[in-house]
């Protein structure tokens, strides 16, 4: 069975690409981010310039041409229709430990503003530092360890408002 995606580009054309037809695209990868295709006896150089895989948004150079792309699956299209966003705003109100350890270092305070992804507390655990960032933005309501603390496993370490 071929799985078939919707593709938007430039938020002007809307098209739809063939999982098959995709793999059989004649593809030298060149770095992490550029790649050599050879389709139909014409080459195209890619450069993906930013990926965001959890809103699936894509900006891609093609041959220098910027393109800004969307794609979605049959599933993103159901919850779409249903009146869901596919990328809905998380509402993740406090952040647990995910494993036992130490409390290395605190990045954040009460009352503070922070963004998704902001680091806000460095747990040592089996002798590695793990970073516990945001999973929101949002502020911090409360912090309930405190540098040096041992914690346990799912130990409520932040709450946000």
């Amino acid at each position: 069975m071929s799985q078939t995606f919707k593709t938007n580009v430039n938020a002007t054309f809307d098209f739809e690409i063939n999982k098959d037809a995709v793999s059989n695209l004649d593809v030298i990868q060149i770095s992490d981010s550029k790649q050599h295709v050879i389709h139909q006896n014409t080459s195209y150089h890619i450069e993906i310039l930013e990926s965001d895989f959890n809103n699936k948004f894509y900006q891609i150079k093609v041959n220098n041409t910027l393109y800004e792309v969307s794609i979605f699956n049959d599933l993103d299209i159901l919850i779409n229709d249903m009146g869901f966003s596919v990328s809905a705003s998380k509402q993740v109100n406090f952040i647990k430990a995910p494993m036992p350890g130490l409390i290395l270092d605190l990045r954040a305070q009460v009352n503070q503003e922070v963004k998704e992804n902001d680091t806000l507390i460095i747990l040592e655990a089996m002798k590695m530092e793990n970073m516990i960032t945001s999973p929101r933005d949002g502020i911090i309501k409360s912090i309930a360890v405190k540098q040096g603390d041992a914690v346990e496993k799912n130990q409520l370490l932040i709450e946000f408002e």
